[in-house]
């Protein structure tokens, strides 16, 4: 599965944007350390950390906190038809055992989150095509790039749904544009 290392987004996320299970756990723990909480609290923590871009299904935290209680590394309250997940003391070692890599992960998470953030007020057009004005002289004399980018807009949701090598073809072919556009028109030199 081709990844977004040197990519647009500059990470380590797969084009799957899957955690490994031990990473996904780890975070799971650091944000239980902050303060208990519920199942679905931590998949919203994690999608607006990552401006949507990493939204886990109850079908991956679920599993996960299970094991978290079941190593001893968190323990769970009902609160009626809801469970509410706290972090033991041993909990709280694993968490200072791997701090740097948590860090890491909460850092790229938030940049990733940043970049959806600038790409989605890129793309977002009111009803009539304008601009929203958030990005303030970024468009003015943008008629040209406006009309690619309803374009590409048309292109894309013409294409969706697609497969994952569909997605995979499209990334490259955004990245490869993002890439040219940051460059100003100079060729990329390779190291």
């Amino acid at each position: 599965m081709r990844g977004f290392k040197g990519g647009m987004f500059g990470g380590d996320f797969r084009m799957g944007r899957k955690f490994a299970a031990g990473d996904l756990q780890l975070v799971i723990l650091a944000l239980l350390a902050e303060q208990p909480r519920h199942g679905y609290e931590l998949i919203k923590i994690l999608e607006e950390r990552s401006g949507g871009f990493y939204v886990p299904s109850p079908g991956v935290i679920y599993p996960a906190l299970t094991y978290l209680e079941e190593t001893g590394l968190a323990e769970v309250e009902a609160e009626g038809a809801k469970k509410l997940y706290r972090i033991t003391e041993a909990g709280r070692s694993r968490v200072e055992e791997n701090r740097a890599m948590i860090l890491h992960t909460f850092a790229k998470l938030e940049r990733i989150g940043e970049k959806m953030a600038h790409v989605k007020r890129v793309f977002e057009t009111d009803r009539h095509g304008a601009d929203d004005g958030d990005d303030g002289d970024f468009m003015q004399d943008g008629g040209d790039i406006r009309a690619a980018r309803m374009l590409l807009r048309s292109a894309l949701r013409m294409r969706y749904p697609w497969s994952k090598p569909e997605a995979a073809r499209i990334a490259g072919i955004l990245e490869r544009a993002a890439t040219e556009i940051l460059q100003g028109g100079r060729p990329e030199t390779r190291s």
